[in-house]
């Protein structure tokens, strides 16, 4: 190939890579954003709080039901097609839950078929990256799109609480409807598929990567590793108001910086496994910063003020530097055949720990006892420094 046509290609990979980040995006802005409309929902359709919190948590159950599927349908007809139709897909028919009047039986039932369907873009937009970009800057590629997930959060939280202010919260689900199509408009029309190994019909289907247990392992650490994260993002707002006596509005805008520097942190993270060729060696440092952090986020709750506050900005960017090496590894340690399933499998193991972590962790929180809570979740990281198999991790040229 000509050096031009390695430029062009160069160029090309980093649209693919803003595309999957807008379509990771597009996606979050639904899967997040929801909550920030239940109080206009709750007032408008009388909704008691458990029926708010089942209308939430209708997204995050068609998800889990979809993710390892979603991504075998990568790994089968490639990247551009599972990315377009399942946002495509989930854009109408959150038009369809903005636009008419449904039962909140009917409402629900969109909102899971909506999130079964944005699962596709998880393990598609994973995929994608990690076709077009090699192993000594993948990690930082993946690293920026990992930034999604805060990015969607900050996009719904400014757009949706506005409109569903102005024009009820029906209206404000057209918002991630029009993002969602418009990202697959361009995803189809823009994306193109990494080039990928020529397949022999009479030779024999790849080797399941799941015969020995490294994968096994990586999703189990990543799985503990999630705990201290959702742990941070669920109660630290909490606490600061009930303990702290900090105003929601003041515990509402540092967790937004919090989540800010966040996304900065899976980006140095991403570059420095990179820059060290792993991995997973990164992971089990995080791992064992996340355990001292908790540690300290308990120790701040019964000494001093100051101490609890910068414990939880640490922790707020450490428990979540570890995402992108986690999900990036099992789609190396899968190889291009498995990897759509591996990532899906590994975003299976993660938001079922991070639908369990809040009303667990509250259960032990009960109406005090936050030291002892934040010392708890430690252990989940401590047993992660052991699971991350390190050993397992291929060489990276």
């Amino acid at each position: 190939m000509t050096d031009v046509g390695q430029h062009a290609i160069g160029r090309r990979r980093w649209l693919i890579l803003g595309l999957g980040h807008a379509a990771q995006t597009a996606s979050c802005s639904f899967l997040y954003g929801i909550p920030f409309l239940v109080p206009a929902m709750s007032e408008a359709e009388n909704l008691s709080l458990s029926e708010a919190g089942a209308v939430v948590a209708a997204p995050s159950i068609g998800l889990l039901l979809t993710l390892i599927a979603w991504g075998a349908a990568a790994d089968r007809y490639g990247e551009r097609l599972i990315m377009a139709l399942g946002l495509g897909s989930s854009g109408v028919l959150l038009l369809v839950a903005g636009l008419g009047t449904h039962s909140l039986a009917a409402l629900f039932a969109l909102l899971v078929v909506a999130g079964a369907c944005t699962a596709s873009v998880n393990a598609a937009s994973g995929r994608v990256v990690m076709g077009w970009f090699g192993a000594h800057e993948r990690g930082m590629a993946m690293g920026i799109r990992q930034t999604a997930q805060p990015l969607g959060v900050g996009v719904a939280a400014l757009a949706l609480p506005p409109l569903a202010e102005h024009g009820g919260f029906r209206v404000a689900i057209v918002f991630p409807a029009v993002f969602s199509l418009v990202v697959a408009l361009l995803v189809a029309w823009l994306v193109t598929d990494p080039p990928r190994p020529a397949k022999d019909p009479s030779g024999p289907a790849p080797v399941s990567p799941y015969r020995s247990p490294a994968l096994w392992r990586l999703h189990g650490a990543s799985t503990l590793l999630v705990i201290p994260q959702f742990t941070v993002s669920t109660f630290a707002p909490i606490y600061l108001v009930a303990m702290h006596g900090w105003s929601p509005l003041s515990a509402g805008w540092f967790l937004a910086v919090v989540q800010g520097l966040g996304a900065l942190g899976r980006l140095a993270t991403g570059y420095w496994s990179d820059r060290v060729r792993s991995r997973m060696r990164p992971m089990r440092v995080l791992a064992v910063a996340s355990a001292a952090v908790m540690l300290l986020v308990a120790l701040g709750d019964v000494s001093w003020p100051w101490l609890v506050v910068l414990a939880l900005v640490l922790a707020g960017v450490i428990t979540v530097s570890d995402n992108g090496l986690g999900f990036t590894a099992s789609a190396e340690l899968a190889g291009i055949s498995w990897a759509g399933r591996a990532m899906g499998a590994q975003n299976t193991a993660q938001n079922i720990a991070a639908v369990l972590t809040p009303p667990l962790l509250g259960l032990v929180i009960g109406e005090s006892h936050y030291a002892s809570a934040f010392a708890l979740v430690a252990l989940f990281p401590v047993a992660a420094i052991w699971l991350t198999p390190v050993r397992a991790e291929p060489e990276h040229r």
